[in-house]
């Protein structure tokens, strides 16, 4: 008979919906039972893409014996840290200050009917192995500890919860702001840098979408040779490597190994946007092609598989299919010659390297570019013309070969913030590549979260199958107001402007923390928890005070309000010390640190609807990370003074901006790329 978890909206959550687990979500009635039968609880976050969870889960929690333990000692709670975000920062950080250790999941707190933890870990075998306790065992001996040791439990939660507090920055006077920092984050990035495959840092290997983005604007303004290389070197390495879906677009979440060639097999949208967004940008800066394929076909993967009827876009695909990672994206050397004519399997076969050792449990192949096409070209005795339409043959009848097989399965959650980071960099591809497929697919994402999880004047998290519901975080307010700023930039509607306004009220009146400066991860009406978040650094997502901060000042310049200016001046002052000691981890605070030295340009263009086309599109020609412009038809009422500009003709003419002050109508295009060239460093 199905648990709790049944009613859910979470799949993670109704993936354990028939476990013998007499499962709770996290609520007041899990709260309540714990308290009033003085039971510790056994609190277990994961989410549906998760590898480990659900090899804890077909370990443990479907085993019957199992889960008697669990049901005769524990209240126990599962929790999807994709809906739960306020919730997994908490426990992960008292994860990592109880065992000194990183954390992950799935992450298996215990706590005390307060929901102070007392014993962390993250996955435990059912046996003991690995070096670690198996968890039938551990269960008994947990709860015996909870019995036995209520004076030590007290005082070590006494101590957690007072580090908890001082992990917060408070109020500091006001900052004399200086770029000092940015200069830092590049050199420190560049100390773990991988100069010969790429990547920062050593395996398992991550994407850095954030900090990728961060040096690409580095080499823009300042053209410097160590960001370049840096951005470069990684973002070829990764379209050539197996963490890249080589036959259906998109990014799987890391690579386990230096050489991007075996990923973690799950694909998350939170990675997908940004990375679209930039390997978009830095086609504009280098025009390689290799950037330009890998945009188009993360955005054509995404409209085909990520995208709701409804609009919005789903989560993630899970890594396993068949209860096997990567079951669906590996490969025998037997299965692909008996699909592919023998001219197109010789190009694959050494294109893909499948005339080398296996490179996937020793037995099977996972494509990666294991030569460049040139070389193939010659060893085969063609032209690289050639080559090209083989392989790309080769590809689409592997595509279609993979498409009979059970697909990986997918969370059709519509996250608030994944979708914003998924619809800026849909707007920002399609705005540089002419792609009005895409600019409507992000409208349409945009348009759900607006009709659907927008209400009365709140934001929602999460909505699947017809139910919106949950307080929406931080990272969802400031992710989505960068989003409509980016949507705006591509094509300009009055609602995405009313709304992005909306959205900064409510940053302002319900998360900024109105003694220290910046801003709360939760809002102030939120549910109370023993630690109320306030991070500033960069995770796997970026830090949403840095977005907040970056996203408020560019809209208090496009509208002329100050209040947003000096909520985003308050969150750098509250900052700044962490940017100072540890630049490279505060990449998003550094660009609204940089922008607010230094403020953005704003580029204003008005004309007929028919005739402000050509000139985006030539202005969209080139990377200017430190520009906004916007392309506004002619006759648009209810404009804010600063972009309520007009033409004595009836031919477009554009306003350059920096700060109060914007120089006079210019009516030609090339003298409009002339003065935006003027003082900057724009690539060409």
């Amino acid at each position: 008979m199905p648990n709790r978890l049944a009613n859910e909206t979470s799949p993670y959550l109704q993936q354990h919906a028939d476990n013998p687990v007499d499962w709770y979500p996290w609520g007041d009635d899990a709260l309540k039972r714990a308290r009033e039968q003085d039971r510790p609880i056994l609190l277990s976050i994961g989410y549906s893409a998760c590898h480990w969870c659900h090899v804890m889960a077909h370990e443990s929690f479907e085993d019957p014996d199992v889960a008697a333990e669990m049901n005769r000692h524990f209240v126990n709670v599962k929790v999807d840290r994709e809906e739960r975000p306020d919730l997994d920062q908490i426990y992960q950080t008292a994860h990592h200050l109880l065992t000194q250790r990183a954390g992950g999941w799935p992450l298996t707190m215990f706590l005390t009917p307060e929901g102070a933890p007392f014993f962390a870990g993250t996955y435990f075998p059912k046996e003991s192995r690995y070096g670690m306790p198996g968890f039938r065992d551990l269960l008994p001996r947990i709860a015996e500890a909870y019995r036995e040791k209520r004076t030590e439990i007290a005082q070590q939660n006494a101590a957690l919860i007072d580090a908890l507090k001082r992990s917060i920055p408070t109020g500091k006077a006001k900052q004399t702001l200086e770029r000092a920092p940015v200069d830092r984050a590049v050199r420190e990035l560049a100390q773990v840098f991988d100069d010969v495959h790429g990547g920062i840092g050593d395996a398992p290997k991550f994407p850095h979408p954030f900090e990728l983005a961060f040096c690409l604007r580095r080499f823009a303004l300042e053209s410097g040779a160590i960001s370049q290389a840096i951005v470069e070197l990684t973002l070829t390495r990764m379209a050539e490597g197996g963490i890249y879906d080589q036959l259906g677009g998109g990014f799987c979440r890391y690579s386990v190994d230096r050489f991007w060639t075996i990923p973690h097999f799950e694909k998350m949208l939170y990675d997908n946007g940004p990375l679209l967004a930039l390997y978009t940008d830095a086609w504009l800066v280098t025009r390689n092609p290799l950037y330009e394929k890998v945009a188009r076909e993360t955005a054509e993967w995404v409209e085909r598989e990520m995208q709701s009827p409804e609009g919005g876009y789903y989560s993630s695909l899970d890594a396993d299919s068949e209860g096997e990672e990567g079951k669906f994206y590996v490969w025998t050397r037997t299965e692909i010659e008996a699909l592919l004519p023998r001219d197109e399997y010789t190009a694959a076969s050494l294109y893909f390297g499948l005339d080398g050792e296996p490179n996937f449990e020793d037995q099977d192949w996972h494509l990666r570019s294991a030569r460049p096409l040139s070389a193939v070209a010659a060893e085969m005795g063609t032209s690289s013309e050639a080559c090209r339409d083989l392989i790309e043959s080769a590809r689409t009848r592997l595509r279609e070969a993979r498409e009979a097989r059970v697909r990986p399965g997918r969370d059709e959650k519509i996250l608030t913030s994944w979708n914003a980071l998924m619809a800026k960099g849909m707007a920002r591809a399609a705005r540089v590549f002419r792609r009005d497929d895409w600019l409507v697919s992000a409208q349409r994402a945009i348009d759900f979260i607006r009709s659907t999880l927008w209400r009365d004047g709140g934001l929602l998290a999460t909505y699947k199958d017809g139910r919106a519901h949950l307080n929406a975080y931080l990272d969802d307010h400031a992710f989505l107001l960068d989003a409509l700023l980016e949507l705006m930039q591509t094509e300009f509607r009055t609602v995405d402007l009313e709304f992005a306004q909306a959205l900064a009220e409510r940053l302002l009146h319900s998360f900024e923390d109105a003694q220290d400066g910046g801003f709360f991860f939760v809002s102030h009406d939120h549910e109370t928890l023993i630690h109320k978040p306030k991070s500033g650094h960069d995770g796997a997502t970026p830090s949403g005070n840095g977005v907040a901060a970056f996203a408020l000042q560019r809209l208090g310049h496009l509208v002329g309000e100050s209040r947003y200016l000096s909520a985003a001046e308050r969150t750098l002052d509250l900052y700044y010390e962490a940017m100072r000691t540890n630049p490279s981890s505060h990449t998003s605070l550094l660009t609204a640190l940089e922008e607010a030295l230094h403020p953005p340009r704003l580029v204003i263009v008005r004309g007929p609807r028919d005739a402000i086309g050509a000139w985006q599109a030539a202005l969209g020609a080139r990377y200017r990370p430190d520009t906004m412009t916007l392309a506004i038809a002619s006759g648009l009422p209810g404009l804010p003074a600063v972009l309520d500009k007009s033409t004595s003709t009836n031919e477009p003419a554009a306003w350059v901006c920096e700060g109060t002050q914007c120089l006079a109508p210019i009516a030609d295009l090339s003298e409009l790329d002339r003065t935006l060239l003027t003082n900057t460093t724009a690539i060409p």
